[in-house]
Parts: C-alpha cells; sequence; structure tokens
C-alpha cells in the first residue's frame, strides 16, 4: 500500500481483493489508518456458514437484473452477500455435470474386477478429477476385499444448491449503494478473467527469452492478442451474447487452406489452392460479424520435371 501511494500519489482509493490476499491483521491495518483506507474483498466459505444464521432473516434487494443482495453490518464493517441469477445456473449445471460422470464412474468401477490396490487407485483418480462433486457422495469401502458402496449426502447436496450462485463480500465501505460495491467486484472478476485469456486461451506462459527488447516485444505481441480477443467479445454481445470468443476460434479453426495437386500427363502439376467450404455455424458467425472470405486463389502450375514435396496443411485462417 505504501508503495502504490509513493508511485502514484495519494488518493482515495478502494482497495478490491480476492479471498485470501489480505490476512485479518492486514484488514485492521486498513480500517486503523488515518484517514481508513477503502476496501473491498471477497471472503472464505467459512464466514458465510458462521453467518448465515442471521443472512437468513434478512431480505434480498434487487440492485439490478438478474443481481440480488443482503447487507449485514457488523463491527464496523459491512457483508455484502450477493446472488446472481446467471451464476446460479452456471454453477448449477456444473456441479450435475461433474456429479453425473462421477456416479457413472462409480457405477462402472463397481463392475470392473481389480484387486483391492486397483480399486483404491480408480476411486482415488475419480475423487482428484471431480473434488467437489465427491464430496456430495459418500464412499465406504470394505474393509477387506474390493466391494464398495456410494450414496448420495442429500444433506450436503441441499448446503451447496443453497450457495451456489453466491458471494459474501466485506467492505468499510458501510455508506456506500450496495450496486455500486457489486460493480467494484465485478472489476476484480474481469481481471481474472484478463489473466485466464491470457494463460488459457492466448497460451501466453512463463517467457524464456534472453534479451529484454524480445521479452518486450514476446508481452507486446500477446497484449494485441488480447485487445483482439476484447474486440472480438465486444462484436459478439449484441449479436450472439451467448458465444464466448474461445467458441468462435475454435468454430472458425476448421476453416482450412490447402493444396490441391493435379498431376498432368506432360509431367507438370496443376495446384489449386483452396478453402474449405463453410458449415452451418461458420455460415452464420461470417454473416453476423460481416467478414468476408477471400476469393479462391488463381491455379499455379510447376514446370515439367519439378519436385513437389507434399504441402502440410496451412495455418487456420
Amino acid at each position: 500500500m505504501q508503495k502504490i501511494e509513493a508511485q502514484y500519489g495519494k488518493a482515495q482509493r478502494t482497495w478490491v481483493m480476492d479471498r485470501g490476499v489480505p490476512t485479518e491483521q492486514v484488514l485492521e491495518e486498513m480500517r486503523q489508518n488515518n484517514p481508513p483506507i477503502q476496501y473491498l474483498v471477497g471472503t472464505p466459505k467459512g464466514r458465510l456458514t458462521k453467518l448465515e444464521k442471521q443472512l437468513l432473516r434478512l431480505p434480498w434487494q434487487e440492485v439490478r437484473n438478474g443481481i440480488e443482495v443482503k447487507l449485514l453490518s457488523q463491527d464496523a464493517e459491512l457483508y455484502v452477500l450477493a446472488k446472481s441469477r446467471d451464476r446460479v445456473l452456471k454453477e448449477r449445471a456444473i456441479r450435475r455435470r461433474k456429479l453425473k460422470w462421477l456416479w457413472a464412474r462409480l457405477k462402472e468401477i463397481s463392475r470392473m474386477e481389480l484387486s483391492r490396490d486397483e480399486l483404491l487407485m480408480k476411486l482415488g483418480a475419480a475423487r482428484a478429477k471431480v473434488p467437489a462433486a465427491w464430496r456430495l457422495v459418500d464412499v465406504e469401502v470394505a474393509s477387506e476385499g474390493t466391494s464398495f458402496e456410494y450414496t448420495l449426502n442429500r444433506d450436503k447436496l441441499r448446503k451447496v444448491r443453497r450457495r451456489e450462485g453466491r458471494y459474501l463480500l466485506r467492505t468499510n465501505l458501510c455508506n456506500e449503494d450496495s450496486a455500486k460495491l457489486w460493480q467494484f467486484y465485478l472489476q476484480l472478476t474481469e481481471v481474472e478473467g484478463a489473466f485466464k485469456n491470457l494463460k488459457d486461451d492466448l497460451k501466453l506462459r512463463p517467457i524464456h527469452h534472453q534479451l529484454e527488447d524480445r521479452i518486450e516485444a514476446h508481452i507486446f505481441v500477446a497484449f494485441l492478442a488480447y485487445c483482439l480477443h476484447v474486440t472480438l467479445r465486444a462484436r459478439l454481445r449484441p449479436l450472439a451474447g451467448g458465444l464466448t470468443p474461445r467458441a468462435v476460434l475454435d468454430k472458425f479453426a476448421a476453416i482450412q487452406m490447402l493444396d490441391v495437386h493435379f498431376p498432368t500427363t506432360d509431367g507438370r502439376n496443376l495446384i489449386l489452392s483452396r478453402h474449405t467450404e463453410l458449415n452451418a455455424d461458420q455460415k452464420v458467425l461470417v454473416k453476423q460479424l460481416k467478414l468476408e472470405l477471400p476469393p479462391q486463389p488463381p491455379p499455379r502450375i510447376t514446370a515439367a520435371g519439378q519436385i513437389i514435396r507434399a504441402p502440410a496443411l496451412a495455418p487456420s485462417l
């Protein structure tokens, strides 16, 4: 905090942090500072359990379409329980998909002829793949032999359903509008989304360059790629809000440019460079985004006796 103030000057800043970043001691220092340093931070799930009874008595307030909050003042802080309708549907779909996979996998393992060690290894692998879904299932392995039983823990499932799509935030901005607090926290999710895009979609991993200008060039190209990624997302929003840039790029990746070779009777080769025909989804995207594919290139012909190497597929358009 002192470094930011020294570098950018004093200002009435609001620190928006993910859970696990600040300790209780740091938050106390921020509150005791003169003037107090403003913060909005996510909280661990354990704190939601601690405050659940008090929050249940409070009414929901709609701050924007699909977003509701509950406000609880306690110890010079304001706790904001936020519920997003879209997030509820998303987390519920993810949980159902993983639980369905785990249930099918346990059924599959129960039919296998395995040694005890093999059984434990397969159960451990299933647990490692979907740990959240595993916590909703009670698995009991017999003390001897290779049999096991599994049942759905409905009490845990009900508790998880109640918390899907909900976030508990804490802040010392006790007089701020709840909609504004939610907007602050959305900025944090946008920053996290940007890092995820850089690491996953754009594949920006650790840079192993040794020269500074190459490092800067790598970062600059990655930044341009991210700008194009955000631009595509902005163009998609009014046209196809449910589509992500990643989904569009995956669909367009199927468009390939290739060379078709036709040998002639006089020893030459007729080469036709052609891009593949668009499927129905690609045609809709191209039309909606107002894009145009380049015309098919004119044919080429090689000289007699020229050696032709089998071409690899060209990069995706």
